[in-house]
């Protein structure tokens, strides 16, 4: 199997984690779906360790992990944020933060991409993943913990829900801080833009 397979089945892995979720009518599918949810986390680790141990790091590989990784993180974000999991209006702010960090990076690697560039996420990024790794399937199974009245008014469950919320106002924190180091660290791909349009006016004289 080749680290693009094993990024493949993070992929695939998406709409189960969604079905189970969501079907009620199966006990237990929420404890499920953060099973899922942790294995598709560790087939990134997987793939990467892969990839580099058999000197199979690809532009296409990085690609595939990237989209797979923004995939992973937006599907659990929209389930937690859309059943009141996260509670309003802090889910909705912590997803358009999120969300909007996401998109805007995208649209800075494809203008990269798009000269030959292939931008590689950086220290803060890595820590960014891990704690929404950490804090999204925290909140799926705080999810479970509701559905079943699990630990129902008990010291646990208070501690289990403030661990969810830091460990969420983290991963929110890291979110901004690595998006704006990834656009500082990067900003010439723009420079650059603009330096190759007065070339050509330049030569259009």
């Amino acid at each position: 199997m080749t680290p693009n397979q094993v990024t493949t089945i993070r992929i695939f892995l998406l709409p189960l984690i969604v079905f189970f979720y969501l079907a009620d009518f199966i006990p237990w599918g929420k404890f499920i779906a953060v099973c899922l949810f942790a294995l598709a986390a560790l087939t990134d680790f997987i793939d990467g360790k892969m990839a580099r141990a058999r000197n199979q790091v690809t532009d296409l590989g990085k690609f595939l992990d990237t989209i797979a990784d923004k995939l992973l993180i937006t599907v659990a974000l929209i389930l937690v944020v859309a059943d009141g999991t996260i509670l309003a209006p802090l889910g909705a702010v912590f997803a358009i933060i999120i969300l909007c960090r996401e998109f805007l990076v995208t649209f800075l690697r494809q203008v990269a991409v798009n000269k030959g560039k292939v931008l590689a996420a950086d220290k803060l990024g890595k820590y960014k993943a891990l704690f929404q790794d950490l804090a999204l399937p925290a909140f799926m199974l705080l999810a479970f913990f509701f559905q079943y009245d699990f630990f129902a008014e008990t010291t646990f469950l208070l501690v289990f829900v403030i661990v969810c919320y830091t460990l969420l106002g983290i991963a929110v924190a890291m979110t901004i801080l690595s998006g704006l180091n990834y656009f500082i660290k990067n900003w010439k791909v723009f420079k650059d833009d603009s330096k190759e349009i007065v070339e050509e006016k330049q030569e259009g004289k």
